[in-house]
């Protein structure tokens, strides 16, 4: 199948209100136009880039196709760390680190248990998964609970995670896991995410086993829907 069919079928199936986006990992450039916003000067320990957090790439990314380098990224060390852009050891000396250690949101030792990326790219690509002009690694959706579950169904054992909401990109990537993330305050506030929104992040390579996953699944639950409703009746 096309990633446009893969896209049509995954839209359709969960029903998404966004429409699924690729993301790719390159060392050289892959020809797509750069994504061109202007930076804020740096805060006083060196961190700005062209967004607040490089999870806003995944917003943008529903919209049009671009290539990020890494600077672009800079203004979030936790989404640096995550995707291989900078190291822990320069990540623990920022102060947007600091902050979130002070603010008790998270604890030193969790970092070093954080997965990343294994080693730095040189581009990163994003852009609506119908459109792709490459291949991607990572397929990114954003979804609801009713959405989630369906998820779940399909991919038994399904890997839910919390905080930080961007380390499912570099389990699906390295570790070939679907895996799925009930968000984090951070990513939250700078994306702009809906309160109901959640994230999942499925390995490229295996988007088509996870769409006919759940076209089996979409169909029970329709089964098991209608067989509800009728029951439910009976208590009208």
């Amino acid at each position: 199948m096309t990633w446009q069919q893969l896209s049509e079928d995954l839209t359709k199936l969960l029903r998404l209100d966004a429409p699924p986006i690729g993301i790719t990992f390159s060392d050289e450039d892959p020809g797509v136009e750069r994504f061109d916003a202007a930076a804020p000067d740096p805060t006083a320990d060196g961190r700005t880039g062209r967004v607040p957090a490089g999870c806003v790439f995944w917003m943008r990314g529903a919209e049009r196709t671009f290539t990020t380098v890494p600077e672009d990224h800079g203004n979030c060390s936790v989404g640096s760390l995550t995707h291989g852009l900078i190291e822990l050891a320069e990540a623990a000396t920022r102060a947007d680190v600091a902050a979130l250690v002070e603010a008790g949101w998270v604890t030193p030792d969790v970092f070093p248990k954080i997965p990343t990326m294994s080693k730095k790219s040189n581009f990163i690509t994003y852009g609506p998964l119908a459109d792709t002009p490459i291949d991607p690694d990572v397929v990114f959706i954003r979804v609801d609970g009713k959405q989630l579950m369906t998820l779940s169904d399909a991919m038994p054992g399904l890997r839910i995670e919390g905080k930080p909401q961007c380390h499912i990109v570099p389990i699906a990537a390295e570790q070939g896991e679907v895996a799925a993330s009930v968000g984090c305050a951070l990513s939250r506030v700078r994306t702009g995410m809906k309160p109901d929104e959640m994230s999942c992040a499925i390995p490229a390579p295996r988007l088509e086993e996870v769409v006919e996953r759940l076209r089996a699944t979409v169909a029970a639950d329709a089964h098991v829907a209608t067989y509800a409703a009728e029951d439910k009746r009976r208590f009208a």
